[in-house]
């Protein structure tokens, strides 16, 4: 098995590298327009996101693919990709260096290997979750090859949770960390796997969004909440996602579940 995880890697590692050489003469160059959802969108979301789907239909032809710009219809295929081709496009517009290529790989509808790269950092982030697929091989999580682990901290003044833009409810209660705010909601959960930050929050992202590092963050040890409650994995085939909110939670570990959710179940449209 891990002859097919050192191709998926690799794959990975190729196609964001390949991908993001395009991309980074276009950061902070382009303009941007307004998708349905209010969500942005540029010509090179668009191009990365066909050179993405291009890549994997060459390399792994019976796979599925979901993308944010084009396919969002959950396939049956046993792998499917969920591709975020830019990550934090309203910083990648502007010209704020954090911005990413997310690619989650999912096996029968529940991811069990995530790949971020952020290219103006140079950080690739990857790991390994296989939960109850029976799936074997690599485990852990990585940041440019190196092991990751979640914190060991508990909440505290000096500590940090992630919010995004629509989580400022939260501020209307006392909050037990420093709070910062990134514009990316992969990078945000992912600080939480590399021990960074503590906890982070997303109130509306979508399978995209969160299917890499929701591996990420299991493998690195923590937890990854859906606030609302309701189960995710595995996806349903023919299922449409692209109308779909995630709200969720990641924390460095279990015991800080029953501190945080409460205090960030204000994100959810019924609570606000």
């Amino acid at each position: 098995m891990n002859e097919f995880w050192d191709r998926v890697l690799d794959f990975c590692v190729q196609t964001t590298e390949q991908v993001s050489d395009r991309l980074m003469q276009d950061f902070g160059k382009i303009q941007a327009s307004e998708k349905e959802d209010g969500s942005l969108v540029t010509q090179a979301d668009k191009w990365a996101d066909e050179q993405i789907r291009t890549a994997i239909a060459d390399t792994f032809p019976d796979h599925g693919v979901v993308t944010e710009e084009t396919v969002q219809i959950f396939p049956k295929n046993d792998w499917c990709w969920i591709v975020d081709p830019i990550d934090g496009t309203t910083n990648f517009t502007r010209g704020v260096p954090i911005w990413a290529i997310s690619l989650g790989l999912l096996y029968q509808g529940t991811p069990v290997f995530g790949f971020v790269y952020v290219p103006p950092l140079k950080q690739a982030f990857h790991g390994y979750w296989y939960g109850e697929s029976g799936l074997s091989g690599y485990t852990g999580a990585y940041l440019n090859d190196r092991p990751i682990h979640t914190s060991q901290d508990f909440p505290g003044g000096s500590q940090l949770f992630n919010l995004c833009a629509r989580s400022k409810a939260i501020f209307k209660q006392p909050f037990p960390c420093k709070v910062r705010m990134l514009g990316v909601a992969s990078y945000n959960l992912l600080l939480v796997a590399a021990g960074v930050a503590i906890g982070g929050v997303e109130a509306t992202p979508k399978i995209w969004d969160i299917a890499a590092v929701w591996v990420i963050i299991k493998a690195a040890g923590g937890e990854f909440v859906f606030i609302d409650d309701k189960p995710r994995f595995p996806l349903e085939i023919g299922r449409d996602y692209g109308e779909v909110s995630i709200p969720s939670l990641g924390v460095c570990r279990s015991e800080l579940i029953p501190k945080f959710k409460p205090l960030v179940e204000c994100v959810l449209p019924s609570r606000k």
